[in-house]
C-alpha cells in the first residue's frame, strides 16, 4: 500500500520530503531508493532516535543529514547507531481512550540471545531489558486502570530467568481480578521457581505461547532450534495440570527438510499435548532473516508481496501447502474455538490420527463448497455432525448428544438447535425440578433472588443418554439423566457453563 501511495504523493505535494523506515526496508535500502527515485531516504534499524533526530533536522535546519547516524540517502549510509537504551523510550499509554476495547501491546525487553532462522530477532543477539522500577510503574498503570488484556511482544519473555520471575512475581502479586497478560516464552527455559509461582496464579491472569515450531530433529537443526522436546512436554503437561493458564502452541508449515508427512508428524505430537489453541502457520521469508539468505539453497518459493509466505519448497509442494491450509481453518474453526471439545475427541479415534481427522474435514468442507462459504457459527456443529455420521453412521446419535452437550456447554440458546432431540416430553419434569430448586438451593447457588421461571430462561437442563461429559468413548447409560447448566458461574480459562448431573 504505501509502494503505491509514495509514487503519487510527488504529484501533488512535490517539495515533501518522503521517508521510509522499518524492517520491511531496512534490509535492502540501495535497492528501494534506486527503484522509487522519489524518496528522500531510509531509516535503518531502530527508529525511535533516528526519526527523532531527523524531525529536529527540519525543525532546526542548522545541521545536514551526515550527523543523523542510521540513515541511507542517495549520499550513502551515515553509519550505525547505537542500540536504543529501553529506559530512554516514553510510555505510550498515557491515554487509554485511545485504546478502548483494544489489546494493549507491551515491551519490557528487545533483542534474542537464540538465532531462529525465520525470526528477524536472531539478528540482534543482545537482549536489553527496561528497568523493572519503570516495568512495575507501567504495569501498575494497566492494572489500576483494569485493560483486559496486555500482550508482552518481548520476542522470548524468559530468556532471561530473573526478568521473568520479577514480571510475574509483581502481577501475582497486585492482581486486580481482570487484567490479563500474555507472554511468548520458551518452555523448557522455565524453571522450577517460576513453576511454583504459576501454579499459585489466578486462573486468566496469564497464558502462554510457545512455538514448538517443529518436531523434526533435521528441521530444528536447520532452523538454530535446540529445544528439548521431552522437556518442554513435560512443562505443558505440568502446566497444564494447574488448570489456570490457557496455553498456546505454535507450528510452523513450509521449513526445511520438512514434508507432509513429516509435518502430519509434528501436528499429532504436538495436539497430544493437548493446548488451549495450536496455531498452525506457514513460514513467511522476511527481509533479512537467515532463512531469506538460504531460500535458494532450500528451494523455498515465496509469496513477492507481504507477508512473503512459503509457496512451495525443495520437500512440501504447492498443492501440499493448500491442503495444510485447509488443515489450518478446521483447526481454527473446530479445534482452537473451544466449541467442541467433547465431540472431537471422541470423532479423533474414527481416524488413524487427529491430522487425519482435520485433513478429512476439510476435504469434507471442499466438497460441499464450504470454503467459499463458511458455514455460520451455530451450523457448524450440524456440518460436523453430517461429516461424523458419514464416517459412522452406528454412533449418529451419540455424536448428537456429544454436539448438543458442547453447544449447551457454551450459550444458553434462545432457540433449539435443530440436530437437537426435542425434549417435550421432559417438560414437566424440568419444572417441577426449578420449583423444587427455587425453595431449597441445592444447585444453583448465587440464584436466590429468583423466582423458579426466571431460573428456567437463565440456565439450561438437558436430557442424555450417554455419558458425554466424560472423555471417553462409552456406552450408553442404564438410566439417562439432566445435566444442569449453570452461566452464571464459567470456568475462567474455558468460558464453559459449570454443570450438574442430576438423577431424577
Amino acid at each position: 500500500m504505501i509502494q503505491e501511495v509514495i509514487t503519487e504523493i510527488p504529484k501533488i505535494l512535490p517539495d515533501t520530503d518522503i521517508w521510509l523506515g522499518g524492517p520491511e526496508v531496512s534490509f535492502h535500502a540501495k535497492e528501494l531508493l534506486k527503484r522509487y527515485p522519489m524518496v528522500t531516504g531510509i531509516m535503518i534499524g531502530e527508529g525511535e532516535e533516528t526519526f527523532s533526530e531527523l524531525v529536529q533536522h527540519y525543525c532546526v535546519h542548522d545541521r545536514g543529514l551526515d550527523h543523523v547516524r542510521g540513515i541511507v540517502t542517495a549520499d550513502g549510509y551515515t553509519g550505525d547507531r547505537m542500540p536504543v537504551i529501553l529506559d530512554d523510550i516514553p510510555f505510550l499509554y498515557e491515554d487509554l481512550s485511545l485504546f478502548e476495547n483494544r489489546i494493549i501491546y507491551y515491551e519490557s525487553q528487545r533483542g534474542c540471545p537464540f538465532r531462529c532462522a525465520y525470526c528477524l530477532s536472531s539478528i540482534d543477539k543482545t537482549v536489553r531489558l527496561r528497568s523493572m522500577e519503570l516495568v512495575e510503574k507501567e504495569l501498575q498503570f494497566f492494572l489500576d486502570n483494569e485493560v483486559k488484556q496486555v500482550k508482552f511482544i518481548d520476542r522470548t519473555f524468559n530468556c532471561n530467568a530473573k526478568h521473568a520471575f520479577d514480571v510475574w512475581s509483581y502481577i501475582f502479586e497486585h492482581d486486580n481480578g481482570v487484567t490479563n497478560f500474555h507472554f511468548e516464552i520458551a518452555a523448557d527455559l522455565i524453571t522450577k521457581e517460576q513453576l511454583e509461582l504459576i501454579s499459585l496464579m489466578r486462573p486468566g491472569l496469564i497464558q502462554l505461547e510457545i512455538g514448538v515450531q517443529s518436531t523434526n530433529a533435521e528441521t530444528l537443526q536447520a532452523i538454530n532450534r535446540y529445544t528439548d522436546l521431552e522437556q518442554l512436554r513435560g512443562i505443558v503437561d505440568t502446566i497444564k495440570g494447574y488448570r489456570n493458564v490457557h496455553q498456546h502452541l505454535d507450528l510452523i508449515a513450509g521449513l526445511p527438510y520438512e514434508d507432509y508427512q513429516s509435518f502430519a508428524k509434528s501436528f499429532n505430537e504436538v495436539y497430544a499435548m493437548r493446548p488451549q489453541q495450536l496455531q498452525l502457520g506457514f513460514l513467511k521469508v522476511l527481509k533479512g532473516s537467515p532463512i531469506e539468505e538460504r531460500a535458494g539453497e532450500y528451494g523455498i518459493i515465496y509469496s513477492s508481496r507481504p507477508p512473503y509466505e512459503v509457496l512451495y519448497s525443495n520437500w512440501i509442494s504447492y498443492a501440499d501447502v493448500q491442503r495444510l491450509k485447509g488443515v489450518e481453518e478446521m483447526v481454527e474453526l473446530y479445534y482452537n474455538s473451544g466449541q467442541f471439545v467433547h465431540t472431537l475427541p471422541i470423532l479423533e479415534q474414527e481416524f488413524y490420527s487427529a491430522f487425519e481427522m482435520y485433513e478429512a474435514l476439510a476435504q469434507y468442507y471442499e466438497e460441499h463448497n464450504y470454503f467459499v462459504q463458511v458455514p455460520a457459527r451455530g451450523y457448524r456443529y450440524q456440518v460436523l455432525l453430517e461429516f461424523a455420521i458419514e464416517k459412522n453412521p452406528a454412533r449418529g446419535e451419540l455424536y448428537r448428544e456429544l454436539l448438543t452437550y458442547d453447544m449447551y456447554l457454551r450459550e444458553n440458546l434462545k432457540s433449539r438447535p435443530a440436530f437437537a432431540d426435542s425434549q417435550e416430553h421432559y417438560k414437566e419434569q424440568v419444572k417441577e425440578f426449578y420449583k423444587q430448586e427455587a425453595q431449597e438451593w441445592c444447585y444453583l447457588k448465587g440464584y436466590e433472588q429468583y423466582n423458579s421461571v426466571q431460573l428456567q430462561k437463565m440456565t439450561h437442563m438437558e436430557y442424555f443418554t450417554y455419558p458425554v461429559w466424560e472423555a471417553k468413548l462409552t456406552e450408553r447409560l442404564e438410566k439417562p439423566v439432566f445435566v444442569l447448566f449453570d452461566y452464571m458461574h464459567r470456568n475462567l480459562i474455558t468460558n464453559d457453563a459449570q454443570t450438574f448431573v442430576i438423577d431424577m
